[in-house]
């Protein structure tokens, strides 16, 4: 017959306590191993992801997103606006190619994107150099990937981009639009942040010898708009894009013959071949300034041609002012 054995209620039983081999092996915010039970190395709670699946240098899953986002593109099943901006194709395929080159090619420092608004419509106006518009690219994408509100900068550029093969439709795509009133305040109309680079050709043909000093700004266009809108004007000033085709001469005769604004003459080009369309490694300061408030000026302030020049003069001297002291301020051009 079988003895029963009472049980005091209230008694613990007795446990043997986990040695630190067979516990979980994280460290707790106070310091102290965890206590939970696990004999492989981490307990549920504190397990590391499993590493992603790669493709050679990119992880699998990025490489069929872009599958997925071209494929769509071939059939037709994707959506644009009226200006033919695709914004998935910018956020998810040109983001990812272009990052790389402000982020570790020319260690952009980010300064003043407080200024740029979360919300709402403003003109971006900024300096132009360095022979190719590399200068547009990075504000562009930078303020996407940088700015806390990740807003996309619609960019007004010359009928020259959107003539060119290849270069025209992307643009597009991109979302930039051609330089024109109209465009301009059909998208500040409806809350963009639109940018603008009044120097245009002649800032960016202007030559190594010129580096850092504001051409004309034109006869104020930029800021009928912003008046006519009511929109802020923020400066922008871009240090780095200078250095990197140092254009020391301009063979006016090959640029006539290809129809080009000017056509650059660089230590690496022509004479390199395609080699010489390596931009250099030069470091980058993007500074955006204090915007500047048009709403005060009312209704009929872009008719005021005092007015109207005095805010240009504003703009293009506080961008100039920026240059200055950010290229003090970043030391060597290129370490």
């Amino acid at each position: 017959m079988a003895q029963v054995i009472p049980i005091r209620r209230g008694t613990p039983v007795a446990s043997h306590p986990a040695s630190a081999a067979d516990r979980c092996q994280a460290i707790t915010a106070i310091g102290r191993q965890c206590r939970n039970r696990e004999a492989t190395g981490f307990c549920r709670m504190h397990r590391p992801p499993a590493p992603s699946e790669r493709i050679g240098p990119f992880e699998a899953l990025q490489i069929q997103q872009i599958l997925e986002i071209l494929r769509r593109r071939i059939v037709g099943d994707y959506q644009v606006d009226e200006f033919g901006f695709d914004p998935e194709l910018t956020e998810k395929l040109l983001l990812p190619l272009v990052r790389p080159l402000y982020e570790h090619y020319w260690r952009t420092q980010w300064l003043g994107l407080e200024n740029v608004p979360s919300r709402g419509a403003a003109l971006l106006v900024g300096n132009h150099a360095g022979t190719l518009p590399f200068d547009a690219l990075v504000v562009k994408f930078g303020i996407l990937d940088r700015h806390p509100a990740r807003r996309h900068l619609r960019l007004l550029a010359a009928d020259l981009t959107f003539r060119m093969p290849f270069v025209g439709p992307l643009a597009r795509k991109m979302g930039n639009t051609l330089a024109c009133d109209d465009d301009a305040l059909r998208l500040l109309s409806a809350g963009e942040l639109v940018g603008v680079f009044p120097e245009g050709y002649k800032g960016l043909g202007k030559g190594w010898r010129n580096r850092y000093r504001l051409q004309r700004f034109g006869r104020g266009g930029f800021v009928q708009i912003a008046l006519r809108a009511g929109v802020p004007l923020v400066p922008v000033a871009i240090v780095g894009s200078e250095e990197i085709y140092p254009m020391v001469a301009n063979a006016k005769p090959l640029a006539r013959l290809g129809g080009l604004p000017y056509f650059p003459i660089t230590p690496t080009f022509p004479w390199l071949g395609p080699l010489g369309l390596v931009p250099l490694p030069s470091k980058w300061v993007v500074e955006f300034g204090q915007p500047i408030p048009t709403v005060e000026f009312g209704a009929g302030a872009w008719q005021d041609a005092m007015l109207v020049f005095d805010l240009t003069d504003r703009v293009r001297d506080t961008i100039q002012e920026m240059l200055l002291q950010n290229r003090m301020v970043r030391g060597s051009a290129f370490l």
